[in-house]
């Protein structure tokens, strides 16, 4: 047995985790690392529960009848696996180009298999068709960020800035449900008096902790941006001195917002006068300030312009720079920073360089040996590379790694029969995924637990992913995966070590923007990570960005003028309302992981889409019913969660489930955001449907397209080795809904004995979060106790509810008794919703 220092496989805030393995299973705890200081969510604790998941892919799976996807997936070897992947590259490329094989990637891959998917595509292959599914999530943040200040780090910051912070405004970011251990910064800021305002459609778990909640229309944030900046020019509240001194452009865009009075601004958004010019003085008096923006905000045809916008009104107020105070965006994948910055991207070299500036393609040929020329020049975006799938012109032969892109791509069911109309699709993953199943050949890859690496976080800080268990036998890493591939096409300079491939793209970024030179995996270990750009390994690493100079060859930030553009897509009468979608708690983007998690399922078992009771009632529907979504593309089916929580012309549909319950077979993809390439998740037009009663099993929709309808039921052998799915760590939860008659709030008392757990002999346990809910119109307590003592006390506003996450203080150790009682005003009636979740180790 044997306990490893690594980090959690989820979200970018990558909290730090110790995992102790030997014979499976393994098990885990929180660790003191700096950006999660001990405390994980709830996804983060069931992680090492998918290492010895029975639905694990063990073998390589080919189709029985070779060329026909309506065959069943069969096991078969590695090597004739990789002889039939070979073979379809030589093939494709001999008849149809170089450009016809391509490569599909994911932000979840560590920074050497990004670096070496990247020079994979364009040495091995010798292809311009690369691209990754990061462009569906930080592309426009990273387009404005690079414009405004020549370089795009997710937060130029430390995290922990956020908590000295005297005004934080979040612009369509919900860190309470999609990064729980980061509120604790949140926390802290408003323990000592910081002013919270978050912009977004739905009162989120981090709007119900706010002092201020903005509710603007989906694809309106632009136009809120330039309407506060309209106020604070008006009020005579911009920095000139910081204008003046760090900035170019400004004089067009005062003209430009001069159009966004701010009666003109409700009409366009909904968020009232007061509410705009609350925001901006608080902005603006604040000694430290700082401004977020996040997918909610940025993936919109205008995402990189709405995203700049909020620059513009940082930079007016002289925030970035500024220590404790700036502009940055909330990464979303594990390795949503790094997975962009080596070469994954369509128009991107390692370092974070342009593959369209000849200085970079040589500095990087001479690290891969090879001759500039030779190099691809930028290739298609995202979603446009799969859009041509199958096509004259486009991608025949696919390889795709970390990505379920049959889930997470726009307009998903279109994208799915592209991916049928492949000649050869290769997947590389643990699960049979969405994707997976459509594929010609399936690679079992090793799991975050099993490979080493690097990753870097939401902060830019780079950080050590380190092996604390082999994989099980016959499964491969996906840089393993890459180097024998190489091999095979006759093609030498690919590593399958780690270390190796770091080294070497230390050398390939050196002097890049996102430069890793002086980085290494011994100061990485020694120094709990090291933030880029680190140009020596005498430099201390840069955690803040900005503070003398921007990126630009005058040292000066950039206004751009931008302007608020209608939806791509507006309502009509077929299509009255407006869909947005986004992510729960409980559930990780395509859900390939996180649907398969016994723990996770038990906290989120369906899809649930968002209804206020105003638009409920219009269509008869009640809560839970099974509805139907409709869009121009297709239909899906949701349970309804009726909530008043939501603007009552908006549906929110979670975007983590796939085949008839996928939100992503809804999205608009008809207008790419001109800089990014974005495609507009978070706005289209939908109609909705009552379909009929709570239902355990939601049904598939009858419009399912060719692809989906011919995907193999079969599954794949059951391996021959027994398996053990055994866990050390249990999730405990004391849930429910439960009658509640007050006898004054100073009367707590038992709400229900199932509320009621003890740790048993041998075993401890650590809280995790507190959901609660109210149904009566008055405030309500719930209070946890330990031993008969209280611990804390968790108001709940009328007719409200409310989500903690709870930081790991201690351990409980067996024979401790937890219990939920519950106070509400004497003679006051209703229901309580409890959920209190727990881990048992």
């Amino acid at each position: 047995m044997r306990t490893t220092a690594t980090h959690c496989p989820y979200c970018s805030l990558q909290c730090g985790m110790h995992l102790t393995a030997g014979d499976r299973p393994a098990t885990l705890v929180p660790a003191d690392f700096p950006t999660n200081r001990g405390g994980l969510c709830s996804k983060g604790w069931s992680a090492t529960e998918l290492l010895d998941h029975p639905e694990r892919l063990l073998r390589p799976l080919v189709r029985a009848v070779p060329g026909d996807r309506t065959s069943p997936l069969v096991e078969t070897t590695w090597d004739d696996a990789l002889d039939l992947v070979v073979a379809a590259i030589r093939r494709t490329q001999a008849d149809h180009g170089r450009d016809a094989v391509g490569c599909f990637g994911g932000g979840s891959l560590t920074n050497e298999q990004a670096y070496a998917f990247g020079k994979f595509a364009r040495v091995a292959l010798r292809t311009s068709a690369i691209d990754y599914n990061g462009r569906f999530c930080m592309s426009s943040a990273a387009g404005a960020a690079n414009r405004a200040f020549g370089l795009d780090r997710g937060l130029p910051f430390p995290l922990s800035d956020l908590a000295e912070a005297d005004v934080v405004v979040l612009v369509g970011s919900n860190p309470a449900d999609t990064m729980p251990p980061a509120m604790q910064w949140f926390d802290a800021g408003r323990e000592r008096g910081a002013q919270h305002i978050v912009v977004d459609p739905r009162r989120t778990a981090t709007a119900r902790n706010a002092a201020l909640h903005l509710q603007p229309l989906p694809g309106t944030d632009l136009a809120l941006a330039n309407g506060l900046l309209h106020i604070a020019l008006a009020e005579g509240l911009v920095d000139e001195e910081y204008v003046g001194e760090r900035t170019t452009g400004v004089e067009e865009v005062r003209a430009g917002v001069a159009a966004y009075w701010p009666d003109r601004v409700e009409r366009l958004t909904g968020v009232p006068v007061a509410d705009q010019r609350r925001t901006v003085f608080a902005l603006a008096r604040a000694e430290k300030a700082i401004v977020l923006t996040a997918r909610g905000a940025e993936q919109h045809r205008s995402g990189t312009d709405t995203a700049q916008a909020w620059i513009n009104l940082a930079l007016a107020l002289g925030l970035p720079g500024r220590p404790g105070s700036g502009w940055g965006t909330v990464t979303g994948q594990g390795n949503g920073q790094g997975g962009r910055e080596h070469g994954q991207k369509a128009d991107q070299l390692p370092g974070y360089r342009s593959l369209a500036d000849p200085a970079a393609r040589a500095q990087v040929a001479a690290v891969w040996g090879i001759d500039p020329d030779d190099l691809p020049r930028p290739g298609r975006s995202a979603y446009e590379l799969l859009d041509g799938l199958g096509t004259p012109g486009g991608v025949r032969a696919l390889l795709v790694l970390a990505s379920n892109v049959a889930v997470s791509a726009p307009d998903a069911r279109r994208v799915m029969s592209r991916l049928a109309d492949l000649d050869f699709l290769v997947v590389s993953d643990f699960f049979l995924s969405e994707t997976a199943q459509l594929a010609d050949v399936v690679l079992p890859s090793a799991m975050w637990a099993e490979e080493d690496g690097t990753m870097t976080n939401l902060e830019g800080r780079v950080i050590r992913r380190r092996r604390a268990l082999a994989p099980p036998e016959g499964v491969r890493d996906d840089l393993q995966l890459l180097a024998e591939l190489a091999d095979r096409l006759g093609v030498s300079g690919f590593s399958g070590d780690a270390e190796t491939v770091f080294e070497e793209l230390r050398r390939a970024s050196a002097g890049g923007a996102a430069d890793y030179s002086g980085i290494s995996y011994r100061r990485i270990d020694e120094e709990q990570g090291i933030f880029w750009p680190c140009p020596s390994d005498d430099h201390p690493g840069t955690p803040r960005l900005f503070t003398e100079r921007f990126a630009h060859p005058d040292g000066r930030a950039r206004f751009v003028r931008v302007e608020h553009v209608p939806a791509h897509e507006e309502t009509d009468r077929d299509f009255p309302y407006v869909l947005t979608t986004g992510r729960v708690l409980a559930q990780y983007q395509s859900g390939t992981q996180t649907r398969r998690s016994r723990s996770l399922q038990l906290v989120a078992p369906l899809p649930r889409a968002e209804l206020h009771p105003d638009l409920a009632r219009r269509h008869g529907i009640g809560p839970d019913d099974v509805v139907e979504l409709t869009t121009r593309r297709g239909t899906a089916r949701f349970a309804a969660a009726v909530t008043d929580a939501i603007r009552p012309d908006v549906v929110f549909a979670p975007f983590h489930w796939g085949g008839g319950s996928s939100a992503n077979a809804l999205t608009d993809a008809g207008a790419l955001d001109p800089t990014s390439k974005m495609p507009p998740f978070k706005t289209c037009a939908v109609a909705v449907a009552r379909i009929g009663p709570p239902a355990e099993l939601i049904t598939e929709p009858a419009d399912q397209p060719a692809a989906v309808r011919t995907l193999s039921t079969r599954s794949p052998r059951t391996p021959s080795r027994p398996r053990s799915t055994r866990m050390k760590s249990t999730p405990r939860f004391l849930q429910g809904v439960f009658p509640i008659t007050g006898e004054g709030l100073a009367k707590p008392g038992p709400v229900d004995p199932s509320l009621r757990y003890t740790v048993p002999a041998g075993a401890s346990a650590q809280a995790l979060y507190f959901r609660g809910g109210n149904s009566t119109g008055e405030l309500v307590y719930v209070l946890l106790l330990r031993d008969g003592e209280p611990v804390r006390w968790f108001p709940i506003g009328a007719k409200g509810d409310v989500h903690v996450p709870l930081r790991v203080v201690e351990d409980l150790p067996g024979g401790t008794v937890v219990e939920l009682h519950a106070a509400a005003p004497d003679g006051v009636a209703g229901e309580l919703v409890v959920d209190l979740g727990l881990v048992e180790v």
